[in-house]
C-alpha cells in the first residue's frame, strides 16, 4: 500500500491544467484572477467516480512528484478496503465556452447543484458522472481494514493551498471513517512535514511509532500517527469544535461529510 502525505498548506508551484471535459460539457478553464477570492467560493466533498481518475492523478503528480508508480486510481476504486473523496468548486472559478450551453448560474444554481449532490447528512455516493461544471480542487484516500482506517494520501492543488481545502478533507475522511464503523485513524507522514504534523495534531493525531527510511524517494523517516477512539464522546466533541471554528473562519457554506 502506499502511504503518502501533503500538507494542505504545502506543495510545489506548478501550473494548474483542467483535463478536458467529456463532450456532452462545456470547456472549463479556470480565471487566474479568481484566485485571490476563492476562498470566498463554496467547496464540497463527494465520493471520486470513475471519470475522476485522470484529475485526481494529475493532483497526485503534482503533490508527489519524486513518489513512483504513479497510483491507479481507477484499480483502486475496484478494491472494497478502499474509500476516496474529492472536494471541488463549482462554475463561479470557471468559465464555460461560448458554444455550449451554460448551466444555471448564481446561488439558485449552486443550491440546485448541492440539492442533486446531497441527501440529508450523507456523503453522496455520485454514482453517476460529475458536474460538468467541478472543479476538483484536492482529493483523500484511505482504507478501512478492521476497525482501523489508515490514510493513503491528502493532496490539494497547489493554485488551491491554504485555503483550508487540506482540513476540509480531514474532517470528512474521520467523519466517513466513523460511518464505517472505524475506531481509529492512522496515517505515516514525513518527519519534515512539520505543516501536516501540526495539522494533524489539531485533529487528535499523536505519533505513536516510527518508521526508518520509509520514503523511497530520500530514504526519509515517517512518523506513525494515530488517532484516540473516534466514537468517543470526547473525541466528537473535540470535533464539533473544530467544525465551528472551521467554519467561522472558512464560512459555513461549506460542505463537509455532516453537517
Amino acid at each position: 500500500m502506499r502511504r503518502r502525505h501533503q500538507a494542505a498548506a504545502r506543495g510545489p508551484s506548478l501550473c494548474f491544467g483542467v483535463m478536458p471535459a467529456p463532450p456532452t460539457c462545456a470547456t472549463i478553464t479556470l480565471k487566474s484572477d479568481s484566485f485571490a477570492e476563492s476562498n470566498q467560493v463554496p467547496d464540497y466533498v463527494r465520493r471520486m467516480v470513475r471519470e475522476d481518475a485522470n484529475r485526481v492523478l494529475e493532483i497526485d503528480r503534482e503533490a508527489f512528484p519524486t513518489e513512483w508508480p504513479a497510483p491507479n486510481f481507477k484499480r483502486e476504486m475496484e478494491n472494497r478496503l478502499a474509500h476516496y473523496i474529492v472536494a471541488c468548486r463549482t462554475d463561479k472559478l470557471a468559465e464555460e465556452s461560448p458554444e455550449a450551453d451554460p448551466p444555471e448560474k448564481g446561488f439558485a444554481g449552486l443550491v440546485s447543484r448541492l440539492r442533486r449532490l446531497f441527501s440529508g447528512n450523507q456523503l453522496p455516493q455520485a454514482t453517476h458522472a460529475p458536474q460538468c461544471d467541478e472543479v476538483i480542487t484536492g482529493f483523500a484516500g484511505f482504507w478501512v481494514m478492521a476497525d482501523e482506517a489508515h490514510i493513503t494520501s491528502i493532496a490539494t492543488r497547489a493554485v488551491f493551498q491554504r485555503q483550508g481545502i487540506g482540513e476540509l478533507l480531514l474532517q470528512s475522511v474521520i467523519d466517513l471513517a466513523a460511518k464505517l464503523k472505524a475506531r481509529v485513524v492512522t496515517l505515516e507522514v514525513r518527519v519534515s512535514n512539520t505543516v501536516a504534523q501540526d495539522l494533524y495534531a489539531k485533529y487528535g493525531f499523536s505519533q505513536v511509532g516510527l518508521r526508518r527510511g520509509y520514503y523511497t524517494d530520500n530514504r526519509e523517516d515517517a512518523l506513525v500517527m494515530s488517532t484516540d477512539n473516534i466514537d468517543s464522546a470526547a473525541f466528537q466533541a473535540r470535533m464539533r469544535e473544530l467544525k465551528h471554528a472551521y467554519q467561522a473562519r472558512w464560512g459555513a457554506e461549506r460542505y463537509q461529510l455532516s453537517r
